[in-house]
């Protein structure tokens, strides 16, 4: 069988250590179940376009162990010479290929998570759909979940959008590093690459970084207790407007808070604002 040409273009490849931490830490957290409850043999997780570096690879590999210890990390890259130097940090349960969105994996495995970070950043907005729908093909039906992302080069400011075979694009998280941030849509310049355009005035997403940044403010006098508390407040202040939070304290202590894909999807005002 001749071998697939893989599907996407060569990133810049930028990364560094931690880059990808805060994302790391939700799918071990909130999204742990997708692997403690997968049967089907050994889980496997793909890192979709990893960079000049496979340092992420490698870290994710180290904390999906915690969760579960059968657990296979594939690092793929389109760049052959990416993928070269990559393997001599292969051990078992960690491997990398040549491949991109058609995620080649041997026989018929499917892999039960994809992160794809600052990968569709590089892309026309326009081909965002497709590149979706290629991978969510691939992904275990039952608890397959693909995370979207984009950060900062210090992973400072992370937001990802999370997508099921089936349903497509079920939400949207946002991460913050508090300390020394002056407001919540600083994250507007890291947005997922379906989003980044959208953050205008008559968008979801635009109205929901206006109200986060709103409720910001108002709880600026919260700050003597910490940003953290005054974090706590803003998130609760918006979820008490209408906005579909879908977590809860435990993660917004963290600086990450998630929404349901509905209020912030492209192509119009969200329910939430048009209502107010």
């Amino acid at each position: 069988m001749s071998r697939q040409q893989p599907v996407g273009v060569i990133t810049r490849g930028t990364t560094n250590p931690n880059r990808l931490r805060r994302c790391d830490r939700w799918l071990v957290g909130p999204q742990a179940w997708r692997l403690r409850l997968y049967a089907g043999g050994a889980p496997l997780v793909v890192d979709l376009g990893y960079g000049a570096s496979p340092v992420t690879a490698v870290e994710l590999s180290d904390r999906l162990l915690r969760v579960r210890g059968d657990v296979e990390v594939l690092g793929l890259e389109i760049d052959p010479d990416r993928v070269r130097a990559a393997r001599p940090l292969a051990r078992p349960g960690l491997g990398f290929a040549v491949g991109g969105f058609e995620i080649p994996v041997p026989g018929d495995r499917r892999p039960v998570i994809v992160r794809a970070f600052n990968v569709l950043r590089q892309y026309p907005e326009s081909e965002v759909a497709s590149a979706w729908t290629r991978t969510l093909e691939r992904l275990d039906p039952q608890s397959g979940l693909l995370v979207d992302g984009t950060c900062d080069e210090l992973g400072r400011l992370s937001s990802w959008v999370a997508l099921e075979p089936g349903r497509g694009p079920i939400s949207l998280s946002l991460s913050f590093r508090l300390r020394g941030l002056v407001r919540p849509s600083a994250v507007a310049e890291r947005l997922p690459k379906a989003l980044i355009h959208r953050h205008v005035p008559g968008e979801g997403v635009h109205a929901l970084l206006h109200e986060l940044d709103r409720q910001w403010e108002r709880a600026a006098s919260h700050t003597a207790y910490g940003v953290r508390q005054r974090f706590l407040a803003t998130v609760e202040a918006t979820r008490e407007a209408g906005w579909p939070v879908i977590d809860g304290p435990a993660r917004w202590r963290l600086g990450e808070v998630t929404f349901a894909w509905e209020a912030v999807a492209p192509g119009g005002r969200s329910a939430v604002s048009d209502s107010r």
